[in-house]
C-alpha cells in the first residue's frame, strides 16, 4: 500500500484529523470539540493542553477510521487558527487568569483585548504596517503580545515559550521550536524579504526588544512543509502513529484552505481566482506572481502557502461567529440542528412570501470589528428594520438577512480588489459554510463571480495534507503535491432572476455603511 499522511486543522470550536492517500482521496476522519473561555467581552481563550488532547483523540479515531497501519503513515501536519500559546521556560501552563486553578494559556485568535495596544501600533505609521494594509488589528499577535507584556508582567517574565497553535502543536508532537514561515509573516510582522527580516526598531519603540526571547524564537523559520523531525515517542504513542512519522511545519488555517482549493490550478486561472475560506470568520485569499500592497488586505506574504507566490488575505472577522450571536440572541444553543432547522424554515417562508420575505430588513455584519475593506476594528454591526416579534419565524427572517450581509460584504471585498486591479472572476470556496445552503446559495446569487466548490470533502485537511506530504518525501514540493491531489472543482450557477434584488440590497448595503460612517462622525465631534 502507498504511504499515507495524516493532517490535523484546529478551529476554533473543534480539532479535526483525516488521513489522506498520496493521491488526495480522504480514507478516515473524526473530530472533537474544543473548549473556549470567554472571561469578559471581547476576550476568548483556550487551554492548549486540552486541545493538544483533542488532536490526539481525533488523529487515533482518524487512523483507526482510516484502516491504515500506523507505520505506512509518513507524515503529520497541523494548521491552526492564530491563536497564541503562552508556556513556560520549563514548558508549564501559564494561564492569562490570575487564578491559580486555571489552565486558559492561550489568546484566542478572535480575542480583542488588545484593541488599545492595535491602535497605538497602527499610530505609529511604521513601515512594518504596509504588510498588515496598514492597519493594526487586535487579532494579530504584536499587539496581543504588548498587552501580555504591559497588562500581565508576572506573565512576561515566566515565559519561556510564546508560539502560534500551528507551531505549538509541531513543537509538542516532535520537540522542535522552529516556527513555520507561514506563521510568522502572516501573524508576528516577520519580512523575510527586508533587510532586516524582524522589525527591530518598532519593537523597540514598544518595549518588545526582548520578545524572541520570551517567545523562545532562536532561529529563522522554516518554510512550510519542512520536515521539522520525527514523532516524540511519547506523542506517537498518544495518537498511535509511528515514532518514523516526520513532522512538517504547518500554516494558519486560511492557508491551508487556500492551498487546498487553489495549489492544483494552472498559473492562466490562478491570477482570476481566490479562495473564500469561511467558517467562523471568513477570508478572501489571493494569490500572486509580484506583491501589490492593499489599503486594508494582510499580506502579501511570500510563500505563506503557494511556493513562489504572494498571498494576500482580505477578511470578515465574524461570519459564522456572528450565525451564532443571532441564534443566541433568541436564546437558543447554535447547533448545526439547530441552523438546519432556520435554515429549512427561512426555505418554506419564502415559499410562501417569495421576494417580500425579510424584504425590509438589512444586516452589516461588522459586530466583530471590519478587517476589510475598511481595516477598522472599531466598527460595529448594524440591524436596521426590526419588527417589535421575538417568533422563532423573526429569528428566521434575521437570520436570513444576516447571511444576506455575510454575503454583500464578501462581495464588497471582492469589489474593492477588483477596483485595485485584480482581476478576479471565480471563487473557490473552503470550510464550515459549505455545510450552510442558504450561505451557499447566497454565495451562488449576490457575487458577481463564479462560485467553485471542491470536490475534495475537507479541503482545508487536505491544503495541510499537502504540507505533510511533501514533509514526508511522498511528492517533492508543494505545487506538485497539490497538482496530485486535487480534483476540479464544481461550479455553482447563479440565479439571474434574483440579481434584481440582490443588487437592490447591495444598494442598501453600501448606504447603510455610509450611514454608519456619518452617525460615527457625528458621536467623535459631540
Amino acid at each position: 500500500m502507498p504511504p499515507a499522511v495524516c493532517a490535523v486543522d484546529v478551529g476554533t470550536g473543534s480539532a479535526r484529523a483525516a488521513v489522506f492517500a498520496s493521491g488526495g482521496d480522504l480514507l478516515g476522519y473524526a473530530e472533537t470539540p474544543v473548549a473556549m473561555h470567554q472571561p469578559a467581552p471581547g476576550w476568548a481563550e483556550h487551554d492548549s493542553e486540552q486541545i493538544w488532547r483533542a488532536v490526539v483523540s481525533s488523529v487515533r479515531a482518524a487512523t483507526t477510521a482510516s484502516a491504515v497501519p500506523a507505520e505506512e503513515i509518513a507524515a503529520i501536519a497541523f494548521d491552526a487558527t492564530c491563536s497564541l500559546v503562552v508556556r513556560g521556560a520549563a514548558g508549564a501552563r501559564l494561564p492569562m487568569a490570575e487564578d491559580a486553578s486555571a489552565s486558559w494559556d492561550t489568546i484566542a485568535w478572535l480575542d480583542h483585548r488588545a484593541l488599545e495596544e492595535a491602535d497605538e501600533i497602527t499610530a505609529t505609521r511604521h513601515p512594518a504596517l504596509e504588510q498588515v494594509g496598514g492597519t493594526m488589528s487586535p487579532e494579530m499577535q504584536l499587539p496581543k503580545l504588548l498587552w501580555l507584556k504591559r497588562r500581565r508582567p508576572d506573565i512576561w517574565s515566566r515565559a519561556g515559550y510564546i508560539g502560534d497553535l500551528a507551531d505549538f502543536l509541531a513543537f509538542r508532537a516532535c520537540g522542535s521550536a522552529t516556527r513555520s514561515l507561514s506563521t510568522l509573516t502572516t501573524k508576528w510582522g516577520y519580512a523575510p524579504d527586508r533587510d532586516s527580516a524582524w522589525p527591530d526598531d518598532l519593537l523597540a519603540a514598544l518595549g518588545l526588544s526582548d520578545l524572541l526571547e520570551r517567545a523562545g524564537i532562536a532561529s529563522p523559520p522554516a518554510a512550510v512543509a519542512t520536515a521539522l523531525g520525527t514523532l516524540g515517542m511519547e506523542a506517537a504513542g498518544a495518537m498511535g502513529l509511528a515514532a518514523a512519522c516526520k513532522v512538517g511545519a504547518g500554516l494558519v488555517d486560511a492557508y491551508a484552505g487556500a492551498l487546498g482549493v487553489l495549489g492544483g490550478l494552472p498559473a492562466s486561472e490562478l491570477d482570476r481566482s481566490a479562495a473564500l475560506i469561511a467558517g467562523t470568520s471568513s477570508c478572501v485569499m489571493h494569490a500572486a506572481a509580484v506583491p501589490r500592497p492593499r489599503r486594508a488586505v494582510w499580506g502579501p506574504y511570500r510563500d505563506a502557502a503557494l511556493q513562489g507566490l504572494w498571498m494576500s488575505e482580505a477578511g470578515q472577522s465574524a461570519s459564522g461567529a456572528l450565525l451564532d450571536h443571532v441564534v443566541r440572541l433568541h436564546g437558543l444553543g447554535p447547533s448545526a440542528a439547530t441552523h438546519a432547522r432556520i435554515a429549512e424554515r427561512v426555505r418554506a417562508l419564502r415559499a410562501a412570501e417569495g421576494d417580500d420575505f425579510a424584504s425590509r430588513l438589512h444586516v452589516l455584519p461588522d459586530f466583530h470589528g471590519n478587517r476589510a475593506p475598511f481595516g477598522d476594528p472599531h466598527a460595529l454591526g448594524v440591524v436596521h428594520g426590526l419588527p417589535l416579534d421575538s417568533s422563532f419565524d423573526a429569528l428566521c427572517r434575521l437570520y436570513w438577512r444576516a447571511c444576506g450581509g455575510v454575503a454583500l460584504g464578501i462581495r464588497q471585498i471582492v469589489d474593492a480588489l477588483r477596483a485595485d486591479g485584480c482581476a478576479l472572476d471565480a471563487l473557490h470556496i473552503a470550510g464550515g459554510h459549505q455545510k450552510n445552503p442558504l450561505l451557499m446559495e447566497l454565495y451562488a446569487d449576490a457575487l458577481d463571480c463564479r462560485i467553485v466548490e471542491p470536490r475534495a470533502r475537507e479541503p482545508v485537511l487536505l491544503g495541510t495534507a499537502m504540507v505533510a506530504a511533501v514533509a514526508g518525501g511522498i511528492h517533492p514540493d508543494l505545487p506538485a503535491a497539490a497538482r496530485a491531489m486535487t480534483r476540479p472543482g464544481r461550479t455553482r450557477t447563479p440565479d439571474r432572476a434574483a440579481k434584481a434584488a440582490y443588487d437592490r440590497d447591495y444598494a442598501v448595503f453600501l448606504e447603510l455603511h455610509r450611514q454608519r460612517a456619518a452617525i460615527d462622525a457625528l458621536i467623535r465631534r459631540g
